[in-house]
């Protein structure tokens, strides 16, 4: 499995803890009012922001939290302004990185992603030199135990998916174009497909074969880069066996 997918099935793995949610609130926060400040406040004519708010639900926040987020984007309260930078790196074995964040404080926020990225025998690159290995994509991923593969292959190709996958794991994946992303999202719900993933991220086209002298470190590496609270998303290329990945959690 390679490095969306793998990372994102360990992840959603991963119960919200009571330690943890307020941090993930946080960065929902962030993320809600970035939205909301760059394609204004209204859910239904803002695919970000509703993704946001739809994120928020899912984390249990409290609606007010939520409107609250969305005025200070708006300029409708005061509160603290975010900017959105994106950092390129390399991590153990060569694995390429990008890190989203959005942060209050750039110069902070850069000397400690390179800290991180350090601590782990990474390092952080300069602008471009690892975007290319990349390419923005919708990603969709049904549980294989909730839908018919060859039904779901046709149904997604029909509706206007690149490409569909079958990979070793429990989850199918459906590529689609940006553009396309909410138009495929939307009528797979309508035909009441359960969507485990859905989000518009950074798939790489070629991926890094990791072994089990660098996997922990590279899990470590990518962790502790999710738990920053300034971290929006992580992407990598790195490809770690499911039995590597399976030793590791014993």
């Amino acid at each position: 499995m390679g490095g969306h997918s793998h990372w994102a099935g360990i992840k959603h793995k991963k119960a919200i803890t009571d330690a943890k949610r307020g941090k993930v609130w946080t960065k929902i926060i962030k993320e809600i009012s970035i939205a909301a400040r760059i394609g204004g406040g209204k859910v239904e004519d803002n695919p970000r922001l509703r993704k946001a708010v739809e994120d928020a639900k899912a984390a249990n926040m409290p609606l007010d939290n939520v409107k609250r987020a969305i005025n200070r984007g708006t300029g409708q309260e005061p509160g603290v302004t975010y900017e959105e930078i994106t950092y390129e790196g390399y991590g153990p074995g060569g694995i390429a990185v990008i890190i989203n964040v959005t942060t209050d404080s750039k110069n902070r926020a850069a000397s400690e992603i390179r800290k991180i990225l350090d601590n782990h025998g990474g390092n952080m690159g300069s602008a471009g030199s690892v975007a290319w290995m990349f390419e923005q994509k919708g990603y969709i991923s049904v549980k294989k135990s909730d839908a018919n593969e060859d039904e779901l292959m046709n149904l997604a190709l029909e509706i206007g998916a690149e490409d569909f996958r079958s990979p070793a794991g429990e989850e199918y994946e459906i590529i689609i174009s940006p553009q396309d992303f909410e138009a495929v999202k939307a009528k797979l719900e309508e035909k009441k497909v359960p969507l485990a993933t859905a989000e518009v991220t950074m798939l790489p086209k070629n991926e890094v074969n990791i072994g089990e002298d660098k996997a922990r470190q590279v899990l470590d590496l990518m962790e502790e880069l999710e738990d920053h609270d300034d971290v929006n998303q992580v992407y990598s290329n790195f490809n770690i066996p499911d039995e590597i990945i399976a030793k590791l959690e014993k």
